[in-house]
């Protein structure tokens, strides 16, 4: 069982009470870009084994979205953050980097 943290109101929360949103950190396309970038926002996505970057919704809790970083391998959660953030924060990095020796960020942009 998956078991998140909401960073809003400290809540660990199992994946039951918490709804799934998909990949974090998308750059976002809007008016004025072609349809292959529109396209590619709408139905491109990643699927890594391994760590994954991932908006979550506490939905019987705070009703608050935010991003976990975790491995989709072995569930294992290396931390929770607000979604106000263009890249996930240095002690979440840390957290990663720790666990994976010479994984980095720019690994998945």
């Amino acid at each position: 069982m998956l078991i998140l943290e909401c960073p809003y109101c400290g809540v660990k929360a199992e994946e039951t009470e918490l709804a799934a949103g998909g990949e974090a950190h998308l750059k976002r396309f809007g008016p004025g870009s072609s349809d292959e970038e529109f396209h590619d926002y709408l139905f491109m996505r990643e699927n890594p084994k391994g760590v994954h970057f991932e908006r979550w919704r506490h939905a019987n809790g705070c009703g608050k979205w935010f991003h976990a970083a975790r491995c989709t391998t072995t569930l294992e959660v290396f931390g929770t953050y607000s979604a106000q953030t263009y890249e996930p924060p240095q002690e979440i990095l840390d957290a990663v980097t720790a666990k994976r020796p010479g994984w980095t960020w720019r690994d998945l942009k």
